[in-house]
């Protein structure tokens, strides 16, 4: 089985459009830190397959935080200590560290591509747009790479 781990911001996203469970039907178990935790806590149930893991070496986390937040910089910390297969993250600046660090990510559009790609959804648009009007940001040029791809483009 791989080990995905997640930052904050794909999960807060994905439950305010009500698509939480794509991960879950993609991944089967996703980790996440305790700074993620914190941030996606407000109160709600987390589901039985999101765990919480706690860092073997939590220093390196707080030397990472210097240029990310704490949730970027636990869950790429995590993803180091548990060799993760991917790391599902937004930031640009935590995507371009993780990607130095040799660490396989993707965002929160590529989760919604990645479920279109295996059938779980049959079009990322109607979800992009749900997106986008709920603020999230994200650049004009990657929501169109990613309908291209997803045979979706006007």
């Amino acid at each position: 089985m791989s080990v995905v781990v997640s930052d904050a911001s794909a999960l807060i996203a994905l439950e305010h459009i009500g698509q939480l469970a794509l991960l879950e039907r993609l991944f089967a178990t996703v980790l996440i830190p305790p700074a993620v935790a914190r941030e996606t806590a407000a109160g709600a149930t987390r589901p039985t397959w999101i765990h919480e893991r706690p860092l073997a070496q939590p220093l390196g986390s707080q030397v990472l935080r210097a240029s990310l937040g704490p949730g970027e910089s636990e869950a790429i910390s995590l993803a180091l200590e548990t060799h993760a297969d991917l790391l599902i993250v937004d930031d640009r600046p935590a995507r371009r560290l993780a990607q130095a660090l040799g660490i396989p990510i993707i965002g929160t559009l590529g989760v919604l591509f990645a479920a279109k790609r295996k059938g779980i959804i049959t079009a990322v648009r109607p979800h992009i747009d749900a997106l986008l009007a709920a603020d999230f940001r994200a650049a004009p040029d990657l929501v169109e790479r990613i309908l291209t791809d997803a045979g979706e483009s006007e």
